[in-house]
Parts: C-alpha cells; sequence; structure tokens
C-alpha cells in the first residue's frame, strides 16, 4: 500500500472516531469516551500530541492500559490479514 493512501486511511479514520466520541457525548446511543480513546489511539501514530495524551492516560488508568495494549495487538493482526503481509 502506497504510504500516502496509508497515511490518509489513518488520519481519516482517527478522525472519524474523534467525531463519533463527540458526538456520541450527547446521544445516549453511543460510547463517546470509548470511541474518542480509539480516534485517540490511532492518530497517535501520526501526532505527537495525540502519543501524549494517551501515554497520559495510560498513566492515570493502567487497566485502560493493558486493554489498549490488547486491542492495538489484535489491531495490528488483521491490518497484516488485510494487507497480505507477513508478521515482523
Amino acid at each position: 500500500m502506497n504510504a500516502y493512501v496509508k497515511r490518509a486511511l489513518v488520519l481519516s479514520v482517527g478522525w472519524g472516531f474523534i467525531l463519533l466520541g463527540i458526538v456520541g457525548l450527547f446521544l445516549p446511543v453511543l460510547q463517546g469516551i470509548l470511541f474518542l480513546f480509539i480516534g485517540l489511539v490511532i492518530l497517535s501514530s501520526e501526532y505527537v500530541w495525540a502519543h501524549h495524551l494517551v501515554t497520559r492516560l495510560r498513566q492515570r488508568f493502567p487497566k485502560l492500559g493493558g486493554i489498549a495494549d490488547l486491542a492495538t495487538a489484535r489491531a495490528e493482526g488483521w491490518l497484516q490479514r488485510i494487507s497480505h503481509r507477513k508478521p515482523d
């Protein structure tokens, strides 16, 4: 996959989750905090501010950090299967 396309896709998905999270804060159907956290984790690979914010959240809530690590590992596995790459 082209690096430009991959970066655009990561940014689009990350900001999409951030927007869903903001909407979810006002609608009782969506879990706003969850979507905000997912968006921050995705954007942390591209933005330093998001990486610092996720690091602070992991320090403040260690259980959340463990769940995020597990989710990151699963997402990397899915991305490898989708892109037909072998694990690093």
